[in-house]
Order: C-alpha cells, then structure tokens, then sequence
C-alpha cells in the first residue's frame, strides 16, 4: 500500500504541474474519478467508480471548478473514433489506467484493463506496473474473482500468449471464464503478433478490436517505434533565451529556464529510459541528469564521447542515485580508459560511435524512450540520423545576446529552404515565465 500511495501522490503532483492533464469528473461525458488505490492479488489494482457503477466505496477528493472531484489519474487526450463504440468509455478508462506505467513498464508496454461482470458492473481493474510484475489482465482477473466468469475483460493491448518473465496473459482470461474481451490494439510483438487473439477466439471467447486504437498507438508510441525501427523513440529537449542562445559568449547558461520548467524536465526524465549528453555538456555543466527521485529506478545516464574526453571527477561518475554508461570510439587513448574504470562507471566501445549505433545498443538494453539533453553538435547529429522523434524547447522570456553565443543546434547539413521540414506542434503551455513548445517529427 505504500508504494501505490507514493505513486498516487507522485501522479498528483504530475497532474498539477502540467505533465498530465488532472481528469475531473464529467458524469455522461467520460470516467468519474478513481476514488482509492487497492492492491489486487500482489499487484496494483485499482477500483472505483465508473459511469454508475461502484465497485469500492468513494472516498470523494477535493471538488474542481465544475462541481466533480480531481484524482491523479493520467489522461490520454481523446482522438476521432471512426464509429462510436459503447465499448470506448470503459477503453478511455482503460488507458488512464495504462498510462500510470510511464516511465518503468520498459522494455514491456503501457497496458490497462477492467473487468465487468455478466451484469456490467466494474468488477475489477489493473495496469502494468513494471517490467517482471504481473500484467493488467491478471491483475483485473485477480481483483474480480468468481465475479469474473461470464464478464467482459477490456483491455488497452493484446493479451500476451507467450512465456516471458511472468506466464501467458491469454490463457489466464480462458481459465477465468471471460466471455468477451474488448482490445484496443493488436500487440506489434511479432511474438505475439496476433496468437493471443486466436487462442481467445480458439476457446469460444467473442473478441472485439479497434476500440479507441489510435490513442492506444499514441500511448505506445515508444514501443510501437522500438519494435518497428530497432531504436528507442528519441525526445530532444533545449532551453533557450528569447534570442535562440542557450548560453552566454562565455558559456554560462545555469540558469536559463525557471524553477517550474527544470520541474517538468526532472518529471519527462521520469518517462524515459535513459538520458543522453554529450562530453562537452559534462565538462560545461557538470549534470546530474536524475528525475529527483520522481523514478525508481532512475533513467540510464548516458554520455558519448568519441575520444573520451571528459573531466577526472563529475556528478556523473558517483552512481549511488542513478547509473551511467560512457559510450567511446575504438580510438579512444587507453589513459583515459583506465581513469573511467577506477571510477567505477561502466563503458562501451562502439566502432561507429554516433547517435544511431548508440540506440541501437540501448535498444538492446530495452530502452523504449531516450532523452537527448546534449549540446549542439550531437543534437544535430541525433536529428540527421533519425534519431530525434519529438522535440521539446522551453523558451525564456530573457535575451542573451552575442554573435557567438551558442545556439540549440549545429549544423543539419542543409543547403535548400525546400530541405526543412516543418514539424507539427504537439503542445504549447505556460511554465512559471517560460513557454514550452512540443512538436513531432513531420510524417514522409
């Protein structure tokens, strides 16, 4: 009960701060709050009120300006459905549920689900907490009990038919008598790749697909792109002066953004899995690159460094809050090799040592989503090698100045106006006196 109490006041916290959207209560229009955290069977269940049904007694939360309660429950924004479906509430719910995972499901996916009953009641709920822990179905399952038997199980993904860390998701819905499952999306899992769906239909269970898929895919998207590239999905994220200088002539840049930005960048930190910066970040800010304790574990501090050179002593190199890889050239002198071991930080030598190599490998570790807080040239590296699918600038309202000052990027290698690309805006919000501005790689 502990650590879903942490994580429900951590996702209040998120939820005030602007990183998820709080949800309030909205009667016919969407889900009613989610009154009290519960554990269901050894894993994070979570009941409450929905639509109508009760399925735990409502412990009522402070009421918002349209009169409902606030809860902590992470929102997907809600997209276009080619039909309506009387299954996309309950769906809707399922992904809010999916979405508390963020930031420590990886290399598994985001997953939520419920459980009504022959009657339609909630009976049941779960999400994927973590890699190794049970999943969501078996969670929901484990929460509903007999009431299970002749139910309907909704679910944000396809259930699992293979053996992994934790046994097959599809044949604990068979064994608990689920007459229909309702399933957002097919698992892009080529083991799975649709077996799950099969077995179920092959024991006499109806199966829906498609409710509310693509906010399904929306929420996966780290995922979906690891499995469909072989590289974790890249955000690139920079704070800069009004004038587009992210330091000053003599490179001082802390700090450029204000208190509640550098917040909801410890809190996007929490979201992935591992952090990337370059030598000369470490040698000019000396960065921790830690989510502040808002992630256990903390994300995979890594930095690249063809030639390695980096200073003798860092933040980086004491690794009792979070761990670091330094990533270097074949080339790099054999001094400088040694003076990394004695500190005890792990290194990897990679012959073409560039950003996309480097995915490749933490694609391998099962990264789903890098951060890249890294000076100019590596960001501009990181963008010409396809490895940066989101961007996220936080602008301060200050001004700089200096012809030399630096700038967010180096050079990207293009000679024509018809070469840039525009890259659509995702989102723009108030941060305390700085904008931030998030946008998505164009589509081909």
């Amino acid at each position: 009960m502990a650590q879903l109490a942490r994580l429900a006041i951590e996702r209040k916290r998120e939820a005030c701060s602007g990183l998820i959207e709080p949800a309030i209560e909205t009667g016919h229009e969407g889900p009613r709050p989610l009154h009290r955290f519960q554990h269901g069977s050894g894993r994070s269940g979570l009941v409450g009120r929905f639509n109508g049904s009760i399925a735990t007694q409502a412990q009522q939360g402070p009421k918002s300006q349209h009169g409902g309660s606030t809860r902590a429950v992470a929102t997907i924004p809600a997209m276009p459905q080619p039909e309506s479906s009387p299954w996309l509430p309950w769906m809707r719910r399922a992904l809010q549920l999916a979405a508390l995972g963020r930031g420590r499901t990886s290399p598994n996916p985001l997953v939520g689900a419920l459980v009504l009953d022959a009657g339609g009641q909630l009976v049941g709920e779960g999400y994927h907490a973590r890699a190794g822990e049970p999943h969501a179905e078996v969670g929901a399952l484990a929460q509903a009990g007999e009431r299970a038997r002749g139910g309907t199980l909704v679910v944000t993904l396809e259930p699992c038919c293979h053996h992994g860390r934790t046994p097959p998701c599809s044949q604990a819905v068979i064994a608990a008598g689920i007459a229909r499952v309702v399933v957002a999306m097919a698992d892009p899992n080529p083991q799975v790749g649709g077996g799950g769906l099969a077995e179920l239909r092959a024991a006499g269970i109806a199966v829906i697909t498609g409710v509310a898929e693509a906010e399904a895919r929306a929420l996966n998207r780290p995922f979906c792109h690891r499995l469909a590239t072989g590289r974790p999905l890249g955000i690139l994220k920079w704070a800069m002066s009004l004038d587009g200088r992210i330091a000053l002539t003599n490179g001082a840049s802390q700090w450029i953004s204000g208190p509640e930005a550098r917040t909801w960048v410890h809190q996007l930190r929490a979201q992935c899995d591992a952090v990337i910066v370059g030598g000369g970040t470490v040698r000019a800010d000396d960065p921790l690159l830690t989510s502040r304790g808002r992630r256990d574990p903390e994300p995979l501090r890594v930095v690249l460094s063809r030639r390695l050179e980096l200073p003798a002593e860092a933040r980086l190199w004491r690794q009792e809050q979070a761990p670091t890889l330094v990533v270097h050239g074949d080339d790099a002198p054999s001094q400088a090799r040694v003076q990394l071991e004695r500190s005890g930080v792990e290194r990897l030598v990679l012959t073409d040592c560039g950003p996309k190599a480097l995915l490749e490998e933490l694609a391998q570790r099962g990264c789903n989503q890098v951060l890249w807080e890294c000076g100019p040239e590596l960001a501009a590296a990181a963008l010409r090698q396809g490895c940066v699918q989101e961007l996220a600038a936080v602008i301060a309202p200050k001004l700089l100045g200096g012809t030399p000052a630096r700038t967010p990027l180096g050079d990207l290698e293009l000679t024509t106006m018809a070469q840039v690309a525009t890259w659509p805006t995702t989102g723009r919000r108030v941060l305390g006196p700085d904008l931030l501005w998030q946008l998505r790689q164009p589509e081909d």
